[in-house]
């Protein structure tokens, strides 16, 4: 069954560049299949292209849906990226 979570973003950028190709690549680790649902569009999360083209900025509400073995592992390891990993990039500027 999958598992799903609603995730703020809030880091100055969104899910643009550098923070969606980090995020892709986490998403990758993880057998389980990951989608981004945003705005009635529902792209697989470990597609750059994909994720890229929702244009995601800050302040928006994704939602993370997860379905296998690993994936209520990878919603929390992909929701603590985006809640606490890419606002700390934007301290770094």
């Amino acid at each position: 069954m999958a598992e799903e979570k609603k995730v703020i973003i809030k880091n100055k950028t969104g899910l643009h560049a550098r923070p969606a190709a980090q995020f892709v690549q986490k998403a990758g680790k993880f057998d389980s299949k990951i989608e981004i649902v945003f705005e009635e569009k529902k792209v697989n999360a470990k597609s750059i292209m994909g994720v890229m083209s929702l244009g995601v900025g800050k302040g928006n509400e994704i939602l993370l849906r997860a379905d296998g073995e690993d994936a209520e592992e990878a919603l929390k390891e992909l929701e603590e990226f985006i809640t606490v990993e890419m606002p700390k990039e934007d301290e770094e500027e």
